[in-house]
């Protein structure tokens, strides 16, 4: 009776609490996620043909190859021009008619969520995530291409100018990043028409965006897994020619 009579002085303060919403997963949590989801399930090895279109419109053919996680390769046709991008050690090695150029250190973002976050520690593609930038503890969902996903870096949708990186909800893959450039232009980068694989997953266009206009273009072609890599393919000298190419 007490009970009764103190609920009704409070105005029913005893009444059934509204269910709270429910909390939302942080970004590490995600990334944990993305890496559990594929947990050897995904690929080591991978090589295709990529038609790069730049910003002037011309068109490049650059063969890739990729050792995951952490070692990628491109060789730019005409292939007698030796010019080889190297990415290893978290550092980019540029070759020009097989010499190295310059060395810089360099974290692919792309290749960290890309690729190597599936087969990486969690812990490791955490740190390199927070080394680039990305404010792990801002999460929010959103919706893309018709698909529910993540948004890790960002609070809510009218943030369009933190570093964020999207995640679909249901395959746990990278499908975009937005960042602000020092210039104050908007970088929007997508990873669009994913190709399941026999392990894994690889996007087959990505579209780079700068405010609003496409900058870029990368499509993928003659995609391959599970091949063996000559060695030294990825060590920047001395200067090897990639024997899978062509093959």
């Amino acid at each position: 009776m007490l009970s009764i009579l103190v609920a009704a002085m409070l105005g029913g303060a005893l009444s059934p609490k509204p269910p709270r919403a429910h909390a939302l997963p942080t970004g590490a949590e995600l990334v944990a996620r993305m890496r559990q989801a594929y947990d050897g399930k995904w690929y080591r090895r991978v090589t295709f043909t990529q038609a790069t279109t730049k910003p002037n419109g011309d068109v490049e053919t650059w063969y890739e190859a990729a050792s995951v996680p952490g070692l990628l390769r491109i060789d730019i046709a005409p292939l007698d021009s030796g010019r080889t991008l190297i990415f290893r050690n978290d550092s980019l090695y540029q070759l020009d008619h097989g010499s190295v150029a310059k060395v810089m250190p360099f974290v692919h973002p792309l290749m960290t969520l890309g690729f190597d976050v599936y087969v990486d520690p969690a812990e490791r593609t955490i740190s390199r995530l927070q080394g680039l930038g990305f404010d792990l503890t801002r999460v929010h969902e959103g919706t893309w291409q018709d698909r529910k996903v993540w948004v890790i870096g960002a609070d809510s949708a009218a943030d369009t100018t933190s570093k964020q990186f999207w995640v679909d909800q249901e395959r746990m893959l990278f499908v975009r990043s937005l960042e602000t450039a020092p210039n104050g232009k908007l970088i929007d980068t997508r990873f669009n028409g994913y190709q399941v694989l026999a392990s894994g997953w690889i996007e087959t266009e990505v579209l780079f965006l700068v405010d609003g206009q496409v900058r870029g273009k990368e499509e993928y072609s003659d995609i391959k897994t599970g091949m063996t890599f000559e060695e030294g393919l990825f060590s920047p000298a001395p200067w090897q020619k990639a024997g899978w190419i062509g093959q």
